[in-house]
C-alpha cells in the first residue's frame, strides 16, 4: 500500500476517496513529535498496514532528525515490540 505524506502525518484513501489509514504525528515541541493517532479502516485490519503506517511515520522522523513520544496505544505496543527503534523515543 503506498501512503501519501506531509510533514506529521501519512495516510492513504480507497478509490472513492474515502480516508482507510493513517497516522498523525505533529510535532509538539522543536525536534519532538507525538505519535498520537492510528486509524485503519476495518477492510485492513489484520494485513499489517498499523505496522507499515508507524514505520513510515518512524522512518520520516529519522529523516527529520527528530524524536518521537508515542501516545497512540497501538505505538505504544509498536515500540515496546520494536526495541531497535527505542533510540527515537523521547526521553
Amino acid at each position: 500500500m503506498e501512503f501519501q505524506s506531509s510533514p506529521g502525518r501519512l495516510w492513504a484513501h480507497d478509490g472513492e476517496g474515502k480516508l482507510i489509514a493513517e497516522v498523525t504525528f505533529p510535532e509538539v515541541r522543536p525536534g519532538v513529535a507525538d505519535l498520537d493517532h492510528t486509524f485503519v479502516d476495518s477492510s485492513l485490519r489484520g494485513q499489517g498496514v498499523a505496522g507499515q503506517l508507524v514505520l513510515g511515520a518512524v522512518e520520516q522522523l529519522r529523516q527529520r532528525n527528530m524524536k518521537v513520544i508515542p501516545t497512540c496505544p497501538y505505538a505504544v505496543r509498536w515500540f515496546e515490540n520494536h526495541p531497535e527503534h527505542q533510540d527515537l523515543v523521547a526521553k
